[in-house]
């Protein structure tokens, strides 16, 4: 094997690879020798084919077979023996007629190119000063979090006959809905039970129920949605017939041992202990979430090196598609921002940048102090993504299992957890105690007092400040270390089960 360094420029490398022709033959050669005993052709009986027969009539193919096992081992072996490190999967590009390296009659000559990552100087943590905010779950917070969930099992009891009905009372109802004058499947029901402001049927239905009382019957008007999943009724008007039989208010669940026990629980004060576990659990994550955004701003001020164009690139598409995506959800445009497209595209670059350098210092971390994740870790992360899926569950594994890149995307995350906290053991934690609502704040999100794309419609203002927080998502994620080209996407799990059909007039 010669190599012949084409281009060495910072981080960018050119080689071109040249095997000799005789190595190439010497390898098929050793190819047919191995498989001459399995091959059946006819005429010839199992095993005996002699291996001038089967260069003959498999040469071609087993030749291509050596040409790409010869490139990945010296591929490799050129990358190991120059410890490079390449940033993406490198291009490998064929020189000269490929037909005649095929016939064994020239030379195996491919150019190589790569970006490399650089050599990266880690700080030292030790240095490092971090403010981790805290608050105390006290008897008051159990309290509020025991209402929230006494309101959440609540009952309805009937009113008054002659009681109007207001927003957050159910009503029990008959319904019959017609499309031009023409009753529709999945239009009526029958002693139905309805919560106003549940948003459960279409659009201005359930408004027209409010201030009704039991034996009201009233002409409901409405639009079906134009995105409605039935098109024979999406975008038309239709108009229910509704009779009202009764109308309930509301009651939330009194907090006592009944209900304690109604839950599974032994009693009362062991509701309000897994309550305060819980909660307790709940402030810790966001307490986290704040941890590592000073974490990770810190690791990017730390450290400066040169970055591989190629992983800023990628990094930067995936963020400037999320922010597009964005835009596309809120009926934006970019021109209906006060920021240039130049000025918005600088920007994220910088994020960019910002996601790989980090990205990059945690991947040297984990691998200088062989961090792991371990294949039970995996498995247990892997399990709960499968039961965000009910009812498929078997074939969500199975993607997973035969898709490495998928299973890539699980194993990432865990990887950069193990490595925040080692880094947290190292560096100087403090506790620092806060309000409920500081530790609520979005992390991030007090750094951007001022919105970075104000839309210059009033009407489009509210959905244009959202670009922010596509800014601080894309901020507090580092990018993963990536070793491999990128590929076609993997085609996503299947969606959640549809639920049930329900009738027409709900969404």
């Amino acid at each position: 094997m010669n190599i012949k360094e084409v281009k060495v420029e910072g981080l960018s490398r050119e080689l071109q690879v040249s095997i000799a022709a005789s190595e190439l033959v010497s390898k098929l050669d050793a190819r047919i020798e191995e498989i001459k005993g399995e091959v059946q052709l006819k005429g010839f009986r199992p095993g005996k084919v002699p291996a001038s027969h089967v260069r003959k009539t498999f040469g071609d193919q087993l030749m291509g077979e050596v040409i790409q096992q010869v490139v990945n081992e010296t591929s490799q072996k050129m990358l190991n023996d120059r410890d490079e490190r390449p940033a993406m999967q490198p291009e490998i590009k064929l020189v000269g007629e490929v037909d005649e390296v095929i016939k064994g009659a020239a030379d195996l000559v491919y150019d190589m190119v790569f970006e490399i990552i650089p050599a990266i100087d880690l700080t030292d943590f030790s240095k490092l000063k971090l403010s981790r905010p805290v608050v105390d779950v006290d008897d008051a917070r159990v309290d509020e979090a025991l209402e929230q969930l006494g309101a959440a099992r609540k009952s309805f009891a009937p009113r008054a006959k002659t009681a109007k009905a207001k927003e957050g009372d159910q009503v029990n109802i008959d319904f019959l809905g017609r499309v031009d004058g023409v009753a529709f499947d999945g239009g009526a029901a029958e002693g139905f039970d309805l919560e106003l402001g549940s948003g459960q049927f279409i659009p201005g239905f359930e408004d027209q129920l409010i201030g009704k009382k039991a034996g009201d019957k009233v002409d409901v008007k409405v639009d079906f949605p134009e995105e409605y999943g039935n098109a024979e009724l999406a975008g038309k008007p239709a108009v229910f017939e509704v009779t009202v039989h009764e109308v309930k208010e509301p009651k939330a669940a009194e907090i006592n041992e009944e209900f304690a026990t109604s839950l599974g629980m032994e009693s009362l004060d062991k509701l309000k202990e897994a309550m305060r576990e819980q909660i307790g659990k709940d402030y810790g994550q966001m307490s986290r979430g704040h941890l590592k955004k000073q974490l990770l701003d810190q690791l990017s001020d730390s450290h400066s090196f040169e970055l591989p164009p190629s992983m800023v690139n990628l990094e930067f598409e995936q963020i400037w598609h999320q922010f597009e995506h964005e835009l596309e959800n809120a009926s934006q445009k970019i021109e209906d921002l006060d920021e240039s497209e130049e000025d918005l595209r600088a920007e994220y670059r910088g994020i960019a940048e910002r996601r790989v350098r980090t990205g990059l210092v945690l991947a040297e971390v984990g691998a200088n102090n062989e961090i792991q994740v371990t294949q039970e870790e995996l498995n247990q992360a892997l399990m709960q993504r499968v039961q965000q899926f009910p009812g498929q569950e078997q074939q969500v594994f199975e993607y997973f299992q035969k898709n490495p890149e998928a299973m890539a995307q699980i194993r990432a995350p865990l990887f950069e957890e193990k490595v925040v906290d080692f880094i947290c053991e190292l560096a100087q934690v403090s506790d620092r105690k806060v309000s409920l609502e500081e530790l609520m704040v979005e992390p991030g999100s007090e750094d951007d007092a001022k919105p970075k794309a104000k839309a210059k419609k009033p009407a489009a203002k509210k959905a244009a400040t959202k670009k922010p927080a596509a800014k601080k998502a894309a901020e507090d994620k580092p990018a993963a270390k990536k070793t491999a080209a990128k590929k076609p996407a993997a085609k996503k799990p299947a969606a959640k089960k549809a639920p049930a059909k329900k009738p027409a007039a709900k969404k």
